[in-house]
């Protein structure tokens, strides 16, 4: 029997599928989402949750003349399959491939850019309301995560959109999960329900009694209905959405999808702003997934059969999993240590954290901006908040790093995880900015390990400051160097001479340490001398040690960093500073361009930042 998806080349075609082949579709979907995540990893557990909303969207709305905004992104696989994308999707999340996240340049059917949380709401009002102005009638929906709530600018979005009251439809996918499970008394709210059986049942039943009274009866039941809506408050969220300005719909079975088709048709008649609340399972049909939602959110290659994710290469413990270890080590030694996360208590590696130190771990939800001035309100305190992130999730809360903790000086500890290129996320996880928008702030001190062992050190150095500090890091490996079991403080400011030269230097940070060294032996049998620094520090720069370089000779700099304002910027400032700009500075990083996806080796192999690249630009600029 031919597949049903095999004939899905558009929305169009699902609109004229019977019920029975829209629950084939269903299963179809699933079955491609699996294989394919499977063989290329991805966010599996998300997209399996909403397979039967996304058919019940398409089916009853006409993208892409109406708008459909997903949240951050990582549940839309389903859409992408029914929106033309089904020949390609073997290629999800690979270089030259689609992307893990709707994107504008990919199709018409993806209306707005997205990969960050909680933006739905807002990206859509803002569609809506510019569809009044040019006169237009197209619908808008929004579908966001119950996860993506606890984020504020949800609120904002929520909060202008029910004053405006325009023509706009929310749609909350509730299944208590974002990537770990969801915390908070938000989500016990949203989380407080009652069947849709249950409820259903006892308003026909006492409709049904009321209206055998006649006129009393009708009067009564005027009454009741008013009252239904009081008592529904007791059991639902729909008093919160409601106070926004929104009509609440549900809830209602997100897996049921005649319910979720009729649901839709009624609400597409409305010209005011609804919300509709649906109930899903994440994982929903993968029973791996089901069991372990948080483990399939965003998953590597695993087998399908048994659901057992393929282990990534090499022995070596991940720079998170050091970092882990050394948080509890030095919690241990320190009462005044704190952990926070924003909802990401298994990525950044505080799990083993939580369960040793519970009431001195806090997971805030998707809040970053609070994350941020919670840890300032524990430094202000007398507390050392260590406040694990992503590097691209760290730039949602500039202003409360510039504000609540730069500007006062706190000793906040910023552990920035994911730093440099990521992977298959592709630009909107690239951690490639923050030497750039950190290093700008007063007060603040930043440094990069050149292996898992210095980011122990590092940690103890940041939490011993008295001052804000961030210790930045990349995703995966180590290089399995031995671990100091006890920690030292370094001092700030101070690099290390790595391998002493007679010519020129490459002053490298980070994960370009190791690359950097082995270009350097690689050239020295060409007769290319170099310097090689572990530089440590972006800042508080090693003044010393770099002016002392720079009058031998021309100076490399190499970063997992955007050039503009990063490592190699700081380095020419100096110089300039100095009076010594007439040395010649060669800087490796990432161009003023969003860095796309790809394997980590690849991407860094495609802007010269592998020992083989450093080779290529020392040659070309000693050529010159």
């Amino acid at each position: 029997m031919e597949k049903i998806l095999a004939q899905i080349e558009s929305p169009t075609d699902v609109k004229s599928l019977s019920p029975a082949e829209l629950d084939r579709l269903a299963g179809e979907l699933r079955e491609e989402i699996i294989a394919t995540c499977a063989a290329n990893g991805g966010h599996l557990a998300p997209s399996l949750g909403v397979v039967e909303l996304t058919i019940a969207l398409h089916r009853v709305f006409e993208s892409p003349r109406d708008k459909i905004v997903w949240d951050v992104g990582h549940q839309a696989y389903a859409h992408k399959l029914l929106t033309g994308r089904r020949e390609r999707f073997r290629t999800l999340r690979t270089m030259g491939g689609i992307s893990g996240f709707p994107k504008r340049v990919e199709s018409p059917h993806d209306v707005f850019d997205v990969g960050h949380s909680s933006t739905s709401i807002s990206a859509a009002l803002g569609l809506a309301v510019g569809r009044d102005l040019k006169g237009a009638r197209n619908k808008v929906v929004a579908v966001i995560g119950d996860g993506s709530m606890t984020g504020g600018i949800a609120y904002e979005g929520l909060n202008q959109a029910g004053h405006l009251n325009r023509d706009l439809v929310v749609i909350l996918n509730d299944n208590e999960m974002s990537i770990a499970e969801n915390v908070g008394a938000l989500s016990h709210f949203l989380s407080r329900t009652i069947t849709n059986e249950f409820v259903h049942k006892i308003k026909k039943d006492v409709e049904g009694f009321l209206e055998s009274f006649d006129r009393m009866g009708r009067g009564v039941l005027k009454v009741a209905k008013r009252a239904e809506e009081s008592l529904k408050g007791l059991f639902t969220p729909g008093m919160l959405f409601e106070a926004f300005g929104f009509e609440y719909v549900g809830p209602i079975d997100g897996h049921n999808i005649e319910l979720l088709m009729e649901t839709l048709e009624k609400v597409r008649r409305f010209d005011d702003a609804v919300l509709i609340h649906v109930v899903t399972r994440k994982g929903k049909g993968y029973p791996p997934a089901e069991k372990n939602p948080s483990l399939f959110h965003g998953v590597g290659p695993f087998e399908v059969a048994t659901g057992k994710v393929l282990k990534g290469k090499g022995g070596a413990a991940s720079y998170t999993a050091v970092f882990g270890t050394a948080m509890r080590k030095i919690a241990a030694e320190n009462e005044r240590v704190v952990a926070i996360t924003a909802a990401m208590p298994d990525g950044t590696g505080l799990t083993p954290f939580a369960g040793e130190f519970p009431d001195r771990f806090f997971d805030v939800g998707i809040a970053e901006q609070h994350a941020v001035t919670f840890a300032a309100g524990l430094a202000a305190d007398g507390f050392r908040p260590v406040v694990a992130v992503y590097s691209s999730f760290l730039q949602r809360a500039f202003d409360e790093v510039f504000h609540d903790v730069c500007l006062q000086n706190l000793p906040v500890t910023f552990a920035i995880d994911r730093a440099g290129v990521v992977g298959s996320d592709g630009p909107t996880h690239h951690g490639v900015f923050d030497l750039s928008y950190l290093r700008i702030l007063p007060n603040m001190t930043i440094m990069a390990p050149k292996d898992e062992n210095e980011l122990q050190h590092m940690l103890q150095t940041a939490i011993e400051h008295d001052g804000p500090v961030a210790v930045r890091y990349p995703r995966g490996n180590g290089y399995g160097v031995p671990l100091d079991q006890s920690f030292r403080p370094l001092p700030i400011g101070r690099a290390e001479v790595l391998r002493e030269g007679r010519g020129g230097a490459i002053l490298a940070v980070g994960t370009m340490v190791r690359p950097a060294f082995e270009a350097a032996q690689t050239l020295a049998a060409d007769g290319i001398d170099l310097t090689v620094v572990n530089a440590r520090f972006i800042k508080p720069l090693d003044r010393e040690t770099i002016l002392s370089l720079a009058r031998r000779g021309r100076l490399f700099t190499a970063e997992e960093n955007a050039l503009q304002g990063g490592f190699g910027t700081a380095v020419l400032e100096l110089l300039e500073e100095e009076g010594l700009d007439e040395v010649r500075v060669h800087r490796m990083g990432y161009p003023d361009s969003f860095v796309e996806q790809g394997e980590q080796p690849e991407l860094r192999a495609i802007y010269g930042l592998d020992a083989e690249g450093i080779v290529r630009t020392v040659r070309t600029a000693l050529a010159g």
